[in-house]
């Protein structure tokens, strides 16, 4: 008996949020898209019953890929979400799993079950380490006394709080990409960015504090910011860096510019119908090909390294072998998990104005930024080809879609094999290309700052997400203008 035959009665019997039974109407979508999304917004600010301070977060600079809140009953986020993505890709890859999720509906069904199986695993495997090992979420010891539980009885509530977020944002996720608009992973995504670029422009905490951009610009028109003397190094380091901010006010903007603009370019295939003369079309093929979607597994899978450096020293402390680590401030300093942390601001390579900590040279900074390039350049790339095989946008998935629906390429012959290899001359290149585009730009955003410090790659995600959301918009209007295109491209 395979692991298929064993595995069936749990995999299948996974809870799961119905589909809708027919089509669902555009405005009951985005009526359930701002339900969860409130939902969302409410779970983020309930803080967990039991703590004992709020701890350091051990997600730190990955908060805004991993979404959720620090001390919140989403502390997990999506991240238990991601990593069972990137566990099953790289199964599927290596295709160790032997499921055709593509023609197979058995196949389909134990691989969903599959996936939350993992979520379920990855949600406690996430939970426990950082409510055991101390310091991350700290129970409340006088707490523990009154209840007569102790100290273990607190951890074990905090335990089942954060495990208990994991599986709501599993199902919020899900009820999302069912019944709403996009998916559940990017709405949580752009929800904690735009947050952080919100309060990057427009706080206003006091003069002489952490301000953002509108603020600090007001205190340094009327004279209540000082800049330093005209002209000087600490003038123009005043201007692009705080209080003005005006690189990181260049680099958002870029960003920006740079990922609207890829979204736009792509090579059009030609198609027409077989049976309806002069009906005809184009299939994009976008240099984003794969979309900016795999930069989030390859952001999560050195966040899951960096938490395995972080539990290993808040567990060893100075016993950590310091070829392994050397931590300052529960910040890496030295060792193998410091050149494997990415470069998330100005401060962790700018050694040149004084900026990077004391202790660490110029020639670790550069070997540490060489491999975040390589890093996510060739994991951008990676994961990139696993997401379109396992997405069905692959050369051979497409062209049994694009055979499916009626239509052929003008002056070649219809048939699924010959589509497919004109699909192979671009989708592949695409692919590779634009997942390594997207992993230089998230890091190049990262080495120069945004707007309200949010993260290179959130900001990446963020503007791409919402790309898409706009033109899924666009397209579920169209539909429901036109009912009858609905029945033509399979959604009722």
């Amino acid at each position: 008996m395979g692991w298929k035959e064993a595995a069936e009665p749990v995999l299948t019997r996974m809870p799961t949020v119905a589909r809708p039974e027919g089509h669902v109407p555009f405005k009951r979508k985005l009526l359930w898209t701002a339900s969860v999304l409130m939902v969302y917004f409410f779970l983020t600010n309930i803080q967990l019953f039991g703590l004992g301070g709020q701890g350091s977060d051990i997600f730190g600079q990955f908060r805004s890929i991993i979404a959720g809140g620090q001390g919140s009953v989403l502390q997990v986020g999506i991240g238990p979400i991601v990593t069972a993505s990137i566990v099953l890709q790289l199964l599927g890859g290596a295709n160790l799993l032997g499921l055709d999720t593509e023609n197979d509906p058995r196949d389909q069904i134990l691989y969903q079950g599959l996936q939350k199986f993992l979520v379920v695993v990855m949600t406690a495997l996430t939970a426990a380490p950082m409510v055991f090992s101390g310091g991350f979420l700290p129970a409340n010891q006088a707490l523990g006394q009154s209840l007569g539980v102790g100290t273990f009885g607190v951890q074990l509530i905090i335990f089942a709080q954060v495990f208990v977020g994991g599986i709501l944002i599993l199902f919020l996720d899900e009820i999302v990409s069912k019944w709403g608009v996009g998916s559940g992973v990017g709405l949580f995504i752009i929800a904690g960015v735009s947050q952080q670029l919100i309060g990057g422009i427009l706080s206003w905490q006091g003069l002489g504090t952490t301000t953002g951009i509108l603020a600090s610009w007001y205190g340094i028109l009327f004279g209540d910011l000082s800049l330093g003397p005209t002209f000087t190094g600490q003038w123009f380091q005043s201007i692009l860096f705080d209080p003005g901010s005006i690189l990181a006010l260049f680099t958002t903007l870029l960003i920006f510019v740079i990922v609207v603009y890829a979204e736009s370019v792509r090579v059009e295939i030609p198609l027409s119908h077989t049976r309806v003369r002069g009906a005809r079309g184009r299939f994009p093929v976008k240099l984003i090909y794969a979309s900016v979607l795999p930069m989030i597994l390859v952001r999560a899978l050195q966040a899951n390294i960096q938490f395995v450096g972080q539990i290993l020293y808040s567990q060893l402390g100075n016993g950590l072998p310091a070829i392994l680590g050397q931590y300052s401030d529960g910040q890496p300093i030295g060792g193998l998990f410091y050149y494997l942390a990415p470069i998330q601001s100005r401060q962790d390579w700018m050694w040149f104005l004084g900026l990077t900590p004391g202790g660490i040279d110029p020639w670790q900074i550069g070997i540490r930024v060489g491999i975040d390039l390589i890093f996510m350049i060739v994991g951008g790339a990676i994961f990139a080809i696993f997401w379109v095989e396992t997405t069905g946008m692959g050369p051979e998935a497409t062209a049994e879609q694009i055979q499916d629906s009626g239509m052929q390429i003008p002056g070649f012959r219809r048939n699924p094999q010959v589509v497919e290899k004109v699909m192979e001359r671009y989708i592949p290149q695409v692919t590779v290309i634009g997942g390594a585009l997207v992993g230089l730009l998230a890091v190049m955003a990262n080495m120069l700052g945004t707007i309200g410090n949010v993260s290179g790659t959130g900001l990446l995600l963020t503007v791409s997400i919402t790309y898409k959301l706009y033109e899924e918009i666009a397209e579920e209007q169209l539909m429901e203008m036109h009912p009858m295109m609905r029945q033509m491209f399979g959604n009722e």
